[in-house]
């Protein structure tokens, strides 16, 4: 594959940023799981987003699992990711259509509706660590940036999408997730913003 992630920080450590390039990932994904479209995206980003935070563990065996649980026809998706950014998911409903949101562009909010996202992390402890939060939008990578922030305590923008022609081939797919930690600077801050 030639999907790949990037690692960075900045600013003394304090600043710690993630990047991914996942367009055969997702591509994979979409013949495996035939999905329409909307539901091709939805798994894509958050695939890339899984994958990223993956490697944010640090245990060789350390697992992540994200799912999303959600009123909309897409009923939900699941996600599992390792610390070596290796990730796989399944949509529970792959051929739900809709018509383009109100900017043009594929509805993953209105396919996902009202829900929870709930991110699991089995570190090797007794009990893995589950943070629960509502999504925000259903575009996924805001509903990330809220989950590190009410979760982790950790501000972080997220950005994650998927490119998908009108024949479902996928042009393109690939987030970052950019984190402050806790000793950053206002300095760092503006510098990022």
């Amino acid at each position: 594959m030639s999907d790949y992630i990037v690692r960075a920080t900045a600013a003394d450590s304090q600043i710690r940023a993630f990047a991914i390039n996942s367009k055969e990932l997702v591509e994979e994904a979409r013949r495996d799981h035939e999905t329409r479209p909307v539901i091709t995206a939805a798994l894509g980003r958050l695939l890339s987003g899984a994958a990223m935070m993956g490697t944010m563990m640090k245990g060789e065996k350390d697992l992540l699992t994200i799912q999303i649980q959600c009123g909309g026809p897409a009923k939900g998706l699941t996600v599992t990711a390792d610390s070596h950014g290796h990730v796989k998911g399944f949509p529970m409903e792959s051929q739900v259509e809709l018509p383009l949101n109100a900017q043009g562009k594929l509805d993953v909010g209105g396919a996902l509706g009202l829900g929870v996202m709930s991110v699991i992390k089995d570190m090797g402890l007794k009990e893995p660590f589950c943070g629960t939060v509502p999504l925000q939008t259903g575009e996924i990578g805001d509903d990330f940036s809220y989950y590190f922030m009410a979760s982790e305590q950790t501000p972080s923008v997220v950005s994650v999408g998927v490119l998908v022609d009108e024949t479902n081939e996928i042009l393109s797919s690939g987030g970052f997730i950019i984190q402050l930690l806790p000793e950053a600077t206002e300095e760092d801050i503006s510098y990022i913003e």
